[in-house]
């Protein structure tokens, strides 16, 4: 993980660890890496979600770009993947998304996209950490007419929601469902783009305010969803994050269809139709031990990652998959998106329901869930970086592992986007995996709080 970019961008408190001078030197360092003999004046695209510092970072971003010979085209609030899909339609040179996903509001963060959409690769990202943490390349300063432009791009949305709908072959007509947008970037797309594609949509949680993002709402928190679906006799139900590059679902009955479960339902119809590319599926780590069983039931090949969606998408270009993602909701479908798609994956969930006439309680049965536990422990940063280290937590995952033998597994992490440490139990007996889970957690609290 690099020192200023993580699993996710550059993202940390706003005005506090993530100032709008670092902002700005992030633009300018940026837009130097990208500046070469074809491109003098490099064209950015900035999108952000709903948070209260989303304007603040945008301004210093602007002031970084334009400043070293950049031009701006301003996207307004727009969910990531939108930002990614526009490049390439705008024929930009990068872009850059202003948000920390799905974290509170007082976080915010950075995501730059390359000319094909992509997250910028490890080489540029440690270029520009060299410029703006580094100061040994002094910045190159645009003057006179060579100073960048700012230009208001007003059809962002629009053109972002006509690319799902032309991608959804079998619409939605008949079907009633519930939208958790999270009072995020997906308040200004979700309700527009699951109308048109004929569906009845029950919006919740659409009126962002700037500190009300995410909380206790959205794919984080899916309990609300649960009930209104249950309570309103609804098909289904769809919670976004703040920047919509995930999706999770609620079948009828209020059950929680997660990442995996929906990665499994697509892959599977993908693979019905021979869509699926060279019969495999991109996960992570996290992914659970039931989509192993699932992937070798089916005749798939299930390849595994480090966490976080770069490297999803990473193994899926390297190789040539097209589908991929993790329990979270990231799902990735290469044939559409360069990155993790909220809405598109939503659609095309809901759009195979409706193909089949079948429920997504039924659907989901095709994989089988092991029990699993998560406990995120809060740590200090100094105490992140020991994790890596400290003896006393290394013993305490090997005492756990040989417990579990092959009837379950631990595994244990540092987040790429936070200042935790995240403690996983996968195995057959709940009961015993909870126990084991809060030991191992309690031996991350004492050695790196």
């Amino acid at each position: 993980m690099g020192r200023l970019f993580g699993t996710d961008g550059a993202r940390g408190i706003a005005n506090e660890e993530l100032t709008p001078e670092l902002a700005m030197n992030i633009g300018r360092a940026t837009a130097m890496v990208l500046i070469n003999e074809n491109v003098k004046h490099p064209t950015f695209l900035i999108g952000k979600d709903t948070r209260l510092s989303g304007d603040m970072l945008e301004g210093a971003l602007i002031a970084g770009l334009c400043s070293v010979g950049a031009n701006v085209k301003l996207l307004g609030v727009i969910p990531t993947p939108a930002v990614a899909y526009l490049i390439k339609k705008y024929n930009a040179d990068a872009g850059i998304m202003i948000s920390a996903s799905h974290n509170p509001f007082e976080f915010n963060g950075i995501k730059v996209f390359s000319d094909e959409g992509f997250k910028l690769p490890d080489d540029l990202e440690e270029e520009i950490e060299t410029i703006v943490l580094d100061n040994k390349i002094p910045y190159t300063m645009a003057v006179n007419e060579n100073i960048g432009k700012v230009e208001i791009v007003e059809s962002a949305a629009e053109d972002y929601i006509d690319h799902i709908v032309e991608n959804i072959e079998y619409k939605l007509d008949g079907m009633n469902i519930a939208l958790d947008c999270s009072n995020g970037a997906s308040a200004v797309t979700a309700e527009k783009l699951f109308t048109r594609l004929g569906a009845n949509v029950h919006v919740l949680f659409d009126k962002p305010d700037g500190v009300n993002i995410n909380m206790g709402c959205g794919s984080t928190h899916i309990e609300n969803l649960q009930d209104y679906v249950v309570k309103n006799n609804l098909d289904g139900g769809l919670a976004f994050d703040g920047d919509a590059d995930r999706c999770l679902a609620v079948d009828e009955k209020g059950q929680l269809v997660d990442g995996d479960f929906i990665i499994a339902i697509i892959a599977a119809d993908l693979k019905s139709q021979g869509k699926l590319k060279k019969n495999a599926v991109v996960g992570t780590v996290m992914t659970n031990m039931g989509f192993n069983r699932f992937c070798d039931d089916n005749g798939m090949k299930f390849i595994s990652t480090k966490v976080g969606d770069r490297y999803v998408l990473e193994a899926m270009v390297r190789e040539g998959y097209n589908i991929g993602g993790e329990q979270s909701g990231h799902v990735i479908m290469l044939d559409y998106s360069t990155t993790g798609d909220g809405e598109l994956t939503g659609a095309t969930l809901m759009s195979l329901i409706n193909r089949r006439k079948a429920k997504l309680s039924s659907i989901a049965t095709l994989m089988e869930r092991y029990p699993q536990v998560l406990i995120n422990v809060k740590v200090s940063n100094s105490g992140k970086l020991s994790f890596y280290t400290d003896k006393e937590v290394k013993r305490e995952i090997n005492r756990i592992t040989d417990i579990l033998g092959d009837k379950g597994r631990i595994l244990v992490r540092a987040s790429g986007t936070e200042p935790l440490v995240r403690v996983m139990l996968e195995g057959e007996n709940l009961e015993e995996i909870t126990r084991l889970a809060n030991e191992a957690a309690e031996v991350v609290r004492e050695r790196l709080s």
